[in-house]
């Protein structure tokens, strides 16, 4: 308990020093103006603003990029309730009843108590992660090679299981990331693969390039094909605090929020995004009167806005110690500390104890920014929602273009960054998710790593996956899957929650 006292105090004057918690407050300004603004999201964002911070220290680099990745499940919420438009994919249940709130003159409420529940379950959250680092830190100490191996594999399938679309979809797409991981030279041999003869890829090919380009890129040719229609709710959006007899209605629920989003945050896949779902449907059943839902019922925001912030911030728990992302925007956060030098995994808490502590107390640091800045900008960001986007998204184009090329100082990669975004459109026009293919790209080096180590300890024996209890039981479990998920029965009833 005294350990955990004083890790939370060096984690606080490691985020509470001026520097960063600067960055701190810019990562969730920027996370919330993202999340307000429909058809960005943190994804392409945070691949969007990766060179910049190529300057800072990695401990303030990965401060402001967690502070975007939860300041945008705040904003999100902001667009579903005004904009009758989910701003981020977690905040799409928040439009059932939150629009029908503000179209009963309850906006600012429904904001509030969006604001509060997210405040709560954030802040559980970081105890939970800070509760669970030191004990899944010590257990990932004890893992070989073989199980780190597993580990990676059973993880590839749940992000198979948890992709929208159709399976054999989700795993061609996570194939294909691998293969594209393989592209350079080898570090062992020297030989190289897979770059038919094109020197610019001989190093291999560049994870901002892919990740700008699938994600940054692809969403803005995505976004303008749609016709804008944002009606903008008018009249006076209210006070913001809920008064007693609302908070009483909706303490239950954030709790349940709570708990629910926290379980499915550290999930790998992206069971992050089912949290929000999973509390609205727990909501709904255990109502006195289910037919209040969608109608306004403020449980119908709580519940789901204080799942939708547990689970962003647990999502961190597989990263920090296992150094594993459970979804893409984790898989840019490895992809950050990369480039920044660090090696992820268990290793950090002990060797990196500042970087380790200082972005779990900079979550708390953040929910407190994140409640005091969202409620007095309400104003700010209405008025951001009348912005047309064909206006924004030159910009943006320029902002991704010289963060791109200011990587290497290469053109190619410039050109290369477009190919992908063509390539990323063609697959979201085809029904493929871009998700599993950044995921299997990240994960494809560390799974050659280990394999390569479990090769090397059993002498070229596969039999070493057999023989050890954890990396067995992992790819049993992983076959479970696979096979349940390919049952008609199960697929059918995956489609329709995919599609509800």
């Amino acid at each position: 308990m005294w350990d955990l006292i004083s890790n939370l105090q060096l984690g606080l004057s490691v985020a509470g020093s001026l520097k960063n918690a600067g960055l701190c407050f810019l990562g969730c300004l920027i996370g919330t103006l993202i999340g307000v603004l429909p058809g960005v999201g943190p994804i392409a964002t945070i691949a969007m603003l990766l060179p910049l911070t190529f300057g800072l220290d990695p401990v303030g680099a990965l401060i402001m990029l967690a502070g975007i990745y939860y300041g945008a499940q705040y904003g999100g919420s902001t667009t579903a309730i005004l904009v009758n438009i989910p701003g981020e994919a977690t905040a799409v249940v928040t439009v059932l009843d939150g629009h029908q709130m503000a179209k009963q003159g309850r906006a600012g409420i429904a904001l509030g108590i969006a604001a509060i529940g997210s405040f709560i379950a954030g802040t559980i959250a970081t105890v939970i992660i800070a509760a669970a680092a030191k004990p899944l830190t010590t257990l990932a100490l004890m893992f070989g090679p073989a199980d780190y191996f597993a580990l990676m594999v059973l993880g590839l399938m749940f992000a198979v299981v948890l992709a929208r679309g159709s399976v054999p979809k989700a795993i061609a797409m996570i194939l294909l990331g691998i293969l594209l991981s393989v592209v350079g030279t080898d570090i062992e041999t020297g030989e190289e693969r897979l770059t038919f003869g094109w020197m610019e890829v001989a190093d291999g090919i560049d994870f901002a390039v892919i990740a700008m380009g699938m994600f940054g890129f692809a969403e803005i040719l995505r976004n303008l094909e749609n016709k804008e229609a944002r009606a903008v709710v008018s009249g006076e959006i209210g006070r913001l605090l809920p008064n007693m007899a609302d908070l009483k209605v909706s303490l239950a629920p954030i709790l349940r929020g709570t708990g629910i989003g926290s379980l499915l945050g550290f999930l790998p896949g992206n069971g992050a995004v089912l949290g929000p779902f999973a509390s609205y449907s727990v909501e709904k059943k255990i109502a006195a009167d289910p037919s209040r839902f969608g109608q306004g019922a403020i449980e119908g925001v709580a519940g789901p806005e204080s799942a939708n912030n547990a689970g962003a911030q647990t999502a961190f728990i597989p990263l920090l110690t296992l150094g594993i992302p459970p979804n893409a925007v984790m898989a840019l956060m490895i992809g950050a500390m990369t480039i920044h030098g660090i090696v992820p995994g268990p290793q950090i808490i002990t060797k990196q104890p500042e970087l380790f502590w200082g972005m779990i107390a900079s979550m708390w640091i953040g929910n407190l920014m994140l409640l005091i800045i969202n409620l007095p900008l309400i104003g700010i960001w209405v008025k951001l929602l009348q912005v047309p986007y064909r206006l924004m998204f030159p910009a943006i184009i320029i902002f991704c273009c010289i963060g791109i090329y200011s990587i290497n100082n290469s053109p190619t990669e410039v050109v290369l960054t477009a190919a992908f975004a063509l390539f990323g459109y063609t697959l979201i026009k085809l029904g493929f998710e871009a998700a599993p293919l950044l995921l299997g790209f990240v994960l494809g080096k560390l799974m050659e790593e280990k394999l390569r180590q479990a090769m090397v300890i059993s002498r070229g024996s596969l039999w070493t996956f057999m023989e050890r209890p954890v990396s067995l039981t992992l790819l049993a479990l992983t076959l479970v899957i696979l096979v349940v998920s390919a049952l008609p029965a199960i697929s059918k009833r995956r489609e329709t929650v995919f599609t509800e």
